[in-house]
Order: C-alpha cells, then sequence, then structure tokens
C-alpha cells in the first residue's frame, strides 16, 4: 500500500517512546519529568505501528521521549525498525550515554543521535534544563558518541533568556564535533506554555535568522538547519537576491522536506505515548488514534491533515503571501498563540504585498520587545 498523493509521504516521523524523564526542562513540549506516565506500548505493540508505518513509506523514525534510554527495549524496537528498512534514530538528553550504550546503538542500527545543548556554559543550560549537571552530560555524551563513531546533531533551543548565546552556542556544537546544528525556535506547548513571556518577538526572530542565513553563507564544516523557523525560507531567497549572489541550499535541503519551511502533516508526523497521531512534535491536537485507526488511514483522510496540505485555507497574511508554499509559518504556533492552526504565523514581521493590516487582537505583537 502506497499513499493517494504521491505529494505527501511522510519521511520522517517521531514516536515518543515514554514520556518519562530524568530532566524537567522549562520548554518540555510534553511536560516529562521522573513521575510522567511511560505510556502504553508493549513492545509487540511497537513493531506493529513500525510495521504499520511501512504501510506507507519507509521514513527517518526518531524514538523520542522523554528520554527513551530509560525504556529497557529500546535497543529491540530500534533493531526491529532497522530490519524494516527504516533509519533509526535517538533523540536522547545525553545523561544516560555510556561507551556501551553506544556499542548497543551502533549494533541495533542507530543512524544517528540528536544531543540538546541549550547555552555554551552550564550556568546557561542547566538553567534552561533545570539540572545541575545537564550541560556536563551533553559535553561527555558528545565525547563518548564521538570516540565510538556514532554521527550526532545538536538541537539548540532559544528563548529570551538565552537567545544572547546563540553564536557561542553554535561555535560550541561545532568544537564537540557535531555533524548538524538545529537551531530551535520554542513553540509554546506543553510547560512552553509556562514561559509564554519568553518567546522571542518577531523582530529578534528576524534578526536571529538574518544571523542564521550570514553564518551559513560561509559554513562548511557542519550543515545548519533552523528547526520550527518556516519564514527562514522566506528571508534566504529575499537576502540572496538583495546581495546579487546565488542561494547556499545545504541548510535548506538538510530536512525531510526538500527546502520547505512547515511540514506538519506533510512530510512528517508524530505519535505520541499513547498512540495520538499528530502533525508534528509541538502540534497540540490529535487527528486520531493509530491504536484505533491504522497510521496509513489518518495520514491519507485524516481532515486536518488534508487541511493543512490545502494552502488555500489558510488565513491572514499567511494566506496571501508569496512565500506560502515554500514557508507556510509554523500551524502549531499558529494554533498555540491564536488558537487556529490555520491562522497567519504570530512570529513573522513580514507583510506581503498589498496586505492590508486590519487592527485587532490578533496583530498585537506577542511579546514586545
Amino acid at each position: 500500500m502506497t499513499t493517494e498523493n504521491p505529494k505527501y509521504v511522510p519521511k520522517w516521523i517521531a514516536w515518543e517512546s515514554t514520556r518519562r524523564c530524568n530532566l524537567r526542562c522549562i520548554h518540555c513540549r510534553c511536560a516529562s519529568d521522573e513521575q510522567a506516565p511511560e505510556g502504553d506500548f508493549t513492545t509487540a505493540e511497537a513493531r506493529q505501528l513500525i510495521d504499520d508505518i511501512c504501510q506507507v513509506s519507509r521514513p527517518v523514525m526518531v524514538l523520542s521521549g522523554g528520554e527513551p534510554l530509560l525504556r529497557p527495549d529500546i535497543f529491540d524496537i530500534a533493531r526491529y525498525g532497522t530490519e524494516q528498512g527504516l533509519r533509526m534514530c535517538l533523540a536522547t538528553n545525553g545523561t544516560l550515554i555510556t561507551d556501551e550504550v553506544c556499542h548497543r546503538l551502533r549494533e541495533v542500527g542507530i543512524r544517528m543521535v540528536s544531543l540538546s545543548l541549550d547555552g555554551p556554559r552550564a550556568a546557561v543550560h542547566d538553567d534552561f534544563r533545570q539540572c545541575p549537571g545537564a550541560f556536563a552530560a551533553t559535553v561527555r555524551a558528545a565525547g563518548i558518541l564521538r570516540r565510538n563513531g556514532l554521527p550526532f546533531l545538536i538541537n539548540s533551543s532559544f528563548t529570551r533568556r538565552n537567545q544572547g548565546e546563540i553564536a557561542a552556542t553554535f561555535r560550541l556544537a561545532k568544537r564537540l564535533g557535531a555533524v548538524a546544528w538545529y537551531l530551535f525556535m520554542i513553540v509554546p506547548t506543553g510547560r512552553g506554555e509556562d514561559i509564554l513571556s519568553e518567546l522571542i518577538g518577531a523582530e529578534d526572530y528576524e534578526a536571529i535568522l538574518t544571523w542564521h542565513y550570514r553564518q551559513e553563507q560561509e559554513e562548511d564544516a557542519i550543515l545548519m538547519r533552523p528547526t520550527c523557523a518556516p519564514h527562514y525560507y522566506r528571508i534566504a531567497p529575499q537576502l540572496a537576491r538583495a546581495e546579487g549572489r546565488p542561494l547556499q541550499r545545504r541548510s535548506l535541503s538538510f530536512s525531510t522536506g526538500g527546502g520547505k519551511g512547515c511540514l506538519a502533516g506533510q512530510s512528517i508526523a508524530f505519535i505520541d505515548a499513547f498512540g495520538n497521531l499528530k502533525p508534528c512534535s509541538y502540534f497540540p491536537g490529535s487527528v486520531g488514534n493509530v491504536k484505533q485507526t491504522s497510521f496509513a488511514r489518518l495520514w491519507e483522510e485524516a481532515p486536518v491533515l488534508q487541511q493543512l496540505r490545502d494552502f488555500t485555507q489558510y488565513r491572514g497574511k499567511c494566506g496571501q503571501c508569496e512565500y506560502l508554499k515554500v514557508c507556510g509559518g509554523c500551524r502549531a504556533r499558529a494554533e498555540a498563540v491564536h488558537g487556529d492552526y490555520l491562522a497567519e504565523e504570530p512570529y513573522c514581521s513580514y507583510l506581503p504585498p498589498g496586505f492590508r493590516q486590519e487592527p485587532g487582537p490578533t496583530d498585537r505583537e506577542p511579546c514586545p520587545s
């Protein structure tokens, strides 16, 4: 069986293998901690989920959490996914990485490990992660992964409290030997709702993505990609045209979307620890449950996914923007801020040509600088 619309094939799926975690980060999508529920997938059900996904495509599958290494059968599940032809990856906070864990990860075919680094020193990262020693654990994990020949990428999340550390965090990611660095712009879901006032405002957002573009033009040692920042796919071509230079496509193509902004429900999806399918990791609502309805049927027929793929339904300035099909605006952020996943991206300062901005509550700057 293959998806009925070949334009929309899942290329990247994250599965929340457990909600338990040994950290309590301020921005956590699922509010994980040591008391969080593990979830209700047995090993057999996890294998069945992989079989169901393979009926549609053979995507990258990220084993995430919580902390996936807290799940005793995670290596068995990873091995099964590898045997079915999926490109299996692991998203970990790094605190449980050891030489023995690396040996097992290599043995079961894990292709990439992702670590989180939210600052260039302990005072910044540990504050963000709400755990003394988290920074040291990430640095140590990077060294162990590198020593064992396991490629890893680094995800860095930013709010107002650490946005001044972006460049330094990037430089540290390079020194640690990461093959890629993903700059995450926080989406206020889960525990992240509690730090809504800390979200980076639209003007700073634009400046950060402009910095990313200029850095990328000079970078050849590490792949860079802004994540949950779809308007980078507007900013980069705008700047390239203004400077009369060819657009550097490395970060734009190092994604599951082949050079597109928001991919929610188009080439990516997220499955939580209880089987709820969501268009992306940060989308607050579910489109159905894979334990009750097959993944293939939900992917092809769920009304929310159909809406996300129909750009004529997008509202506000996103609906009138000439960059809609390459940017799309963050649908999860639109839902979190406006209560409407088809509304305009709330953290974009760009006004499309001819767009008349009507005054109203949704036009206020959510986080004034």
